[in-house]
């Protein structure tokens, strides 16, 4: 169940434009997934964040093992490239770190959750309980300073790009075709396939000539 599970996850996120993913050995419990980040308001816009998924054999009851392959300064990431995230936690609640049943990983998580919710912890960094203690005190005290550590690892990143892989942007990526006005006058005697309605045959007589009123109140007469 999980290696059909998992296909046609991974199916359906090589579409996406903000990841590119493939496997590892084709082998379907081993992905390397990179993270684009198209948020232009983003600190980390432009980085291509290259990360390795590894799955267990009874996915998606347990989660996945997330982690960058080129670690990043950042408050609740390890100095290895893992994750302190509560969704990658084994599910159930957690009396000692108080996280909610909700707030961890379920069998109803998926692969997509996982990395928007990894995107969404690159800007939104928890600074209580840091993985990083260094990089938690540098956001909290010298944001500045925080911030060019963030561009050097977003420069970095991009040495991890794949040849012939295009890079997309916030534009390229939610660029909207223009709709075409395709209407034509010849649409509208589409109608007259299906015939006219009743009142437009009762204008006009056998012989094709438009009925007036005392023609009508004849009519009426005669059918009297």
């Amino acid at each position: 169940m999980a290696e059909k599970i998992l296909m046609n996850e991974y199916k359906a996120l090589a579409k996406e434009t903000w990841t590119n993913i493939s496997l590892i050995n084709e082998n379907i419990f081993e992905w390397n997934a990179a993270l684009v980040v198209l948020n232009p308001d983003s600190a980390y816009y432009g980085g291509y964040f290259q990360a390795k998924l590894t799955f267990p054999r009874n996915y998606p009851f347990e989660p996945p093992d997330f982690r960058f392959t080129r670690p990043l300064w950042h408050p609740n990431i390890y100095p290895d490239g893992r994750l302190c995230i509560s969704i990658l936690h084994q599910p159930g609640e957690d009396m000692m770190s108080g996280e909610l049943a909700g707030e961890r990983w379920s069998p109803v998580q998926r692969v997509e959750s996982v990395l928007i919710s990894v995107l969404s912890l690159l800007d939104d960094a928890e600074v209580s309980s840091p993985a990083n203690v260094d990089a938690g005190v540098m956001l909290r005290k010298d944001p500045e300073a925080y911030k060019e550590k963030v561009k050097l690892d977003r420069e970095a990143s991009k040495q991890d790009i794949p040849a012939g892989f295009e890079m997309p942007t916030h534009e390229s990526a939610f660029k909207k075709e223009e709709k075409v006005d395709t209407f034509s006058w010849s649409d509208s005697e589409a109608e007259d396939d299906f015939g006219g309605s009743d009142s437009d045959e009762d204008m006009f007589d056998n012989d094709g000539g438009e009925v007036t009123d005392g023609e009508e109140g004849e009519a009426e007469e005669d059918e009297d």
